[in-house]
């Protein structure tokens, strides 16, 4: 270990006491975040009656957020790197608050569309927040602490999902952003008062070129994928957007190459545990976002037809408790796996129980002990995937580079959410009736597809090395900071100059 990283751990196990309220604070703004993704998903409905648009377009309400996310992620994330992670972590709160402000207050779908889009630069929150906590707690507490503030990212989701209805209901659609903007204004104090600026800095330039064709790449995928069940897949607009962004990736893979000071570092792909993990990010950000959207529809199906059940909108939630419960519990059981075996056991295991809870319900839907039984096993495999991913990047990345490579773990699992969303979408509304109504076959095939998504993860996570593999590899790489594994303990200490 250099002597910079052995005064830095010093400093950081000893001088800064204040680690738990420092993931307190990161996990409130964590989970605004992921929450304000979800919430609004079962209101839009709500929303567009109260304010006089149409279905296609308050469905902008949701796209904002993803476009605006996804590519100011790595763009923050890169800048906290360069500039300092608090730094940049208080100015993408004091946004996401305005943002969410304004949400509350927006009088018409104009002003609501533009608040979403400040909402959606807190994307960076997640990225900003593991950098810092590898920074300033001891190396110890890393991987635990990892892992709740990722498991954070799949709960606030599910708590949106689960709040919505009674919200709603009970209160206004105005209220889904009240809520959520107690939790950020406390992050952005305990971000102001009660936190320290992280010591480990990238000097350099943002790459504006890079930055710039990302853009345009990122918003031309994502348009193409949540548009296209709407506009239709051979739509010219569709196909166009979509061969843009093929377009674009590839343009900004060569530039990055060649830049000296890339946005995003085109060497880090190369590393298997990053190429590997980010892989397993895409599915299960679509195995997330396919059982947030099946589970739901068929509850509130009528349970004349045979297969629904007929249960209100505000119950909803009630079904989907189990998914949350499923990720709070695992994502904490998370921590103390990767601590003794390294990310890839449950980041494998996760894959594996979400790949099986899809497939009980493919199997037979008819008992709501199923679809019960569906939402345990997909919150406690999403728990475990989402915290082995997070320390197993960070594992694997100079913490120089925590930034920018967690940033795009982050543009994973949401041009992933994206894919499922608009897939799960496609495959319903090409099955039913005359009538209009999803067929029985509609979900069987939605949570067939799933699950044999859910197997390439599984793939994607054997993929990753091994621990003993993976310390090699950090040795070549010269990454000496990163958090012990005990099933390495018993290899002789490397000596540094």
């Amino acid at each position: 270990m250099t002597q910079t990283t052995q005064e830095h751990e010093t400093a950081a196990a000893g001088d800064r006491p204040g680690g738990g309220m420092l993931v307190l604070y990161l996990a409130l703004g964590g989970l605004a975040f992921a929450t304000l993704q979800s919430l609004v998903s079962p209101a839009l409905s709500t929303i567009g009656r109260e304010l006089g648009a149409s279905t296609a377009d308050v469905s902008w309400v949701v796209t904002a957020y993803l476009l605006s996310a996804s590519v100011l992620t790595p763009v923050l994330g890169r800048l906290g790197d360069m500039v300092g992670k608090r730094r940049v972590l208080i100015g993408v709160l004091t946004i996401l608050a305005a943002g969410t402000l304004v949400a509350a207050l927006a009088p018409n779908l104009t002003v609501l569309i533009v608040a979403r889009v400040l909402q959606g630069a807190s994307g960076a929150i997640l990225p900003l927040s593991l950098g810092m906590v590898r920074d300033e707690l001891p190396r110890k507490r890393v991987p635990g602490m990892v892992a709740v503030l990722s498991a954070i990212s799949g709960i606030g989701a599910g708590v949106g999902i689960v709040a919505a209805g009674p919200i709603v209901e009970h209160l206004s659609w105005h209220w889904l952003f009240w809520m959520p903007l107690v939790l950020v204004v406390i992050a952005l104090f305990g971000a102001v008062f009660g936190m320290q600026e992280s010591p480990v800095r990238t000097p350099g330039r943002l790459d504006w070129l890079g930055t710039g064709i990302l853009s345009v790449t990122l918003v031309a995928l994502l348009m193409g994928i949540s548009k296209g069940q709407s506009w239709g897949w051979a739509d010219a607009k569709t196909i166009g957007l979509l061969a843009l962004g093929a377009a674009g990736l590839l343009a900004f893979v060569l530039i990055e190459l060649r830049v000296k000071e890339a946005l995003i570092d085109m060497r880090l792909m190369r590393n298997r545990t990053v190429w590997a993990t980010d892989l397993v990010g895409l599915i299960m950000g679509f195995a997330m976002f396919g059982a947030f959207l099946v589970i739901p529809m068929l509850l509130q199906l009528p349970a004349a037809l045979g297969y629904g059940f007929g249960k209100p909108v505000s119950q909803i939630g009630l079904y989907l408790l189990p998914t949350v419960v499923g990720l709070v519990v695992f994502g904490v059981v998370a921590g103390a796996l990767v601590r003794r075996f390294g990310p890839k056991l449950p980041m494998v295991l996760g894959a594996v129980l979400v790949t099986i809870a899809f497939a009980v319900p493919a199997i037979a839907h008819d008992q709501i002990w199923q679809l019960l039984l569906s939402g345990s096993l997909t919150g406690a495999g999403i728990g475990l995937a989402f915290a082995a991913m997070s320390n197993a990047i960070i594992e694997a990345v100079p913490a120089t580079q925590t930034g920018q490579a967690t940033s795009v773990n982050a543009i994973a699992r949401t041009i992933g959410s994206s894919i499922g969303t608009a897939v799960i979408a496609a495959l319903i509304t090409a099955n039913v009736s005359p009538q209009g109504v999803p067929t029985d076959d509609a979900f069987t095939i939605a949570f067939w597809t799933c699950s044999g998504v859910a197997v390439l993860a599984i793939g994607a996570a054997l993929a990753v090395p091994s621990a003993r593999r993976r310390h090699e590899q950090s040795v070549a790489a010269g990454v000496d900071d990163l958090p012990p594994e005990p099933v390495e303990l018993h290899l002789p200490h490397r000596q540094h100059a």
